[in-house]
């Protein structure tokens, strides 16, 4: 037996010093960090967050905010797949700034989920909040600052597996990023709410070792949750839990055009014998869509946004969309006994992991 202890012990021991040897590495690093950093500060004129924000609108952003990339390292979204701005660099994302670009109302105040003026409109938003990104990466650098974009539609390519049906998401959580940087706070169906657009925005983040003042987050919801559960009501795909969502599912409307459709289409067009019939289907309006798609990304980025429209979180919605979005047709009865359901338990579901994001639940 003393044998057996013997190796044990020594085993630990050896896993304590390749501990220590790690940590003693990464202080090293750390050191020659800050070294550097002193070096590079005789280039780098003062920065402050006001600074940073009156530019970012003045580039075209509705909406800014500073989130601390510490806070986000340390409180991941999904611990089984923590997405985290040090993932991206090393060395330039102390600070996560995120943008926020509101959509066109008049499209919002189209009732089918499937309208190509919707598709297209929400692409020249992202369009245009990817130069207000670009832009401000130029300035920020111009001030000394290495900076770099999260667009919201990029994702990991390492991570496809060659299933379509696979759900990737973009490189962070933009909802959860915003709601650190202060902006907002998530929903029954986990997208960003804010108090003056609700959900109708774009997002997209820069990511920055500018040493500027992190907002805080706000600590009560701005969701009703399933007192209201407008956005449940609303979905044409059903796919919406408690305070969770079937991202899989909804990526069957969210991007209507997108990879999915087209490898499929392209499946089907391979499994067909009969070349007139192939030559139909390339001709064809499914074809013709996923060509817009391509062309512009509408339908490809972007698609259906119901759940936004009819939420009445936001300072926009009484004055310019209650009064054609009010009712809501693809309620039921299979929907309304649901949000009963949840009625019961408001807190069930996905509450507790969310609940940073989510905010103090009104009691009343």
């Amino acid at each position: 037996m003393t044998g057996i202890f013997d190796g044990l012990e020594k085993k630990a021991t050896k896993e304590l010093w390749l501990v220590s040897c790690r940590n003693l590495d990464k202080l090293k690093k750390l050191k020659q960090q800050r070294r550097l950093n002193n070096l590079v500060a005789v280039f780098q004129s003062p920065i402050s967050a006001e600074e940073v924000k009156a530019q970012a609108i003045s580039l075209g952003a509705d909406l800014v905010g500073v989130a601390d990339a510490q806070a986000m390292n340390d409180h991941p979204p999904y611990a089984a797949d923590p997405k985290r701005p040090s993932d991206i660099s090393d060395y330039d994302a102390d600070r996560v700034i995120v943008l926020a670009r509101r959509i066109n109302l008049g499209t919002s105040r189209i009732a089918k989920w499937d309208e190509r003026h919707k598709y297209y409109n929400d692409e020249l938003t992202i369009t245009a909040l990817e130069e207000t990104a670009l832009e401000l990466v130029l300035w920020l650098e111009k001030q000394g600052y290495p900076a770099l974009i999260v667009p919201p539609t990029h994702v990991d390519p390492w991570r496809y597996d060659g299933n379509p049906d696979q759900h990737l998401a973009p490189l962070l959580s933009l909802d959860h990023a915003a709601v650190e940087a202060g902006l907002g706070t998530l929903g029954l169906n986990l997208q960003l709410l804010t108090p003056e657009y609700g959900p109708r925005v774009m997002l997209s983040a820069v990511l920055t070792s500018a040493p500027i003042e992190p907002d805080k987050r706000m600590e009560r919801a701005l969701c009703q949750g399933p007192k209201c559960g407008r956005c449940l009501s609303s979905c044409p795909g059903d796919v919406i839990g408690q305070w969770e969502r079937d991202w899989p599912a909804c990526d069957k409307y969210r991007k209507p055009h997108g990879f999915k459709k087209l490898t499929d289409f392209l499946g089907e067009v391979i499994d067909t014998k009969d070349t007139q019939i192939q030559k139909e289907m390339i001709r064809s309006e499914d074809s013709f869509n996923l060509w817009q798609s391509i062309l512009r990304g509408a339908g490809a980025v972007t698609g259906c946004r119901r759940c936004q429209d009819v939420c009445p979180v936001g300072q926009d919605y009484e004055s310019l969309l209650k009064d054609v979005l009010d009712l809501i047709p693809e309620d039921s009865a299979k929907k309304q006994s649901s949000l009963a359901r949840m009625l019961e338990a408001v807190t069930a579901g996905d509450y507790e992991n969310q609940s940073r994001w989510i905010g103090k639940l009104d009691e009343n």
